[in-house]
């Protein structure tokens, strides 16, 4: 049953497409249109129309993911969603919150490793509070490790800090990162993307089945890989209703000077190397991508200095998703932030991030703001 909601919920509100669509119709329509020019669809005769409003942006939506598609794979089938049976390792108390280590399992035969972060009141039943789910950047030594605080690179710990902030936070591992090998091929999968999508989604549900976690309360956060991932997560799971990215894209074409082959491992997405020669071509881009957000708050962390991906960029594709944004009347709703700094997630970033989650999530009977020390307005 809660499968079925799911499934014709992301229909409804975001026109998605799972398992009829035609590939050779969607990778036709989507290579007749522009990568930049958001505000056009193509109909079955391939003929391009203007999109003049939200309706007419579902149809252009529809293609966009089913493009994504074609790349990443299909998302898992209903039946999938076999039962999460959690497993604690262990248990911390940190102060505020109580850390879990544990698994879970997102299908048969793959079970993920993942933080669990719980405030103490939540935990004793006083309250119900909001999730975020926080996604860790490319570290191949402590992986999700990073972002609860327990080793790896500085200004990595919003998991961590959103639990102190208040918040249930969870960390699943990224697949083929650190302790997490899962044989995503062998398991059906045609990239490593599609797996860490699904393995979110399945995150997610294991939020929604605590008692202490308000469900349809649910952000998504991550830095670098995670910024990335929490974007194309957000894309096929609409319970997440507000996503900050903090270094992880720029246009396909503009990354490394167009050179894609860092977007092509069995991490990511292998079948993307076949454009490597032919860029435009793609059959999408980050300007599609992020606009089928709409109008869910977005917050995006471009630095000055980051070297992996151009601020520039990032500029460009808020101005092509801007306009599908002004669509739904929430332009404001997409923001972009260049911090002087390099790839990098320095804490008035993070602080102005928990604010924009804070800002979608909070209601009555969640967490009440908190002023914290270094929660200043930036």
């Amino acid at each position: 049953m809660h499968s079925q909601r799911y499934f014709a919920l992301s229909i409804c509100l975001f026109g998605i497409s799972f398992g009829s669509f035609d590939i050779r119709s969607a990778a036709g329509q989507t290579n007749e249109l522009s990568r930049d020019r958001l505000l056009e669809y193509v109909d079955l005769n391939q003929t391009i129309h203007p999109v003049t409003n939200v309706k007419g942006w579902q149809l252009r939506r529809r293609s966009v993911v089913d493009a994504m598609v074609t790349i990443m794979g299909p998302l898992p089938a209903p039946k999938s969603r076999t039962p999460l049976q959690v497993q604690i390792n262990e248990e911390v108390d940190c102060g505020s919150y109580v850390r879990r280590h544990l698994t879970y399992q997102s299908e048969a035969g793959s079970r993920v490793p993942a933080y669990l972060l719980i405030p103490k009141d939540a935990l004793q039943g006083r309250r119900r509070v909001p999730a975020v789910l926080c996604l860790h950047p490319t570290d191949n030594r402590v992986g999700n490790r990073v972002v609860v605080g327990l080793g790896g690179r500085a200004n990595r710990q919003y998991a961590q800090e959103l639990a102190e902030r208040g918040y249930v936070t969870i960390a699943p591992a990224y697949p083929l990162l650190a302790d997490y090998q899962p044989d995503w091929r062998k398991l059906g999968y045609t990239s490593g993307t599609m797996k860490a999508i699904w393995d979110n989604i399945r995150a997610i549900d294991l939020l929604e089945s605590l008692p202490f976690v308000l469900p349809g309360r649910v952000g998504a956060i991550g830095h670098s890989l995670g910024g990335h991932n929490a974007v194309y997560t957000a894309v096929f799971e609409p319970r997440i209703g507000v996503v900050v990215s903090s270094c992880g894209l720029d246009r396909y074409r503009d990354y490394k000077d167009g050179d894609i082959r860092g977007w092509t491992s069995d991490r990511y997405m292998p079948k993307l190397l076949a454009y490597r020669e032919k860029l435009d071509q793609l059959p999408f881009d980050f300007s599609e991508i992020v606009a089928t957000l709409a109008p869910r708050p977005c917050l995006i962390v471009a630095p000055l200095g980051d070297s992996n991906f151009r601020w520039q960029s990032v500029d460009r594709i808020a101005a092509d998703a801007r306009g599908v944004y002004s669509l739904f009347g929430a332009a404001s709703k997409l923001k972009i932030e260049h911090p002087d700094c390099d790839h990098d997630f320095p804490q008035a970033m993070r602080q102005m991030g928990y604010r924009w989650i804070d800002a979608v999530l909070l209601k009555n009977n969640a967490i009440p703001p908190k002023s914290k020390q270094g929660d200043h307005q930036s």
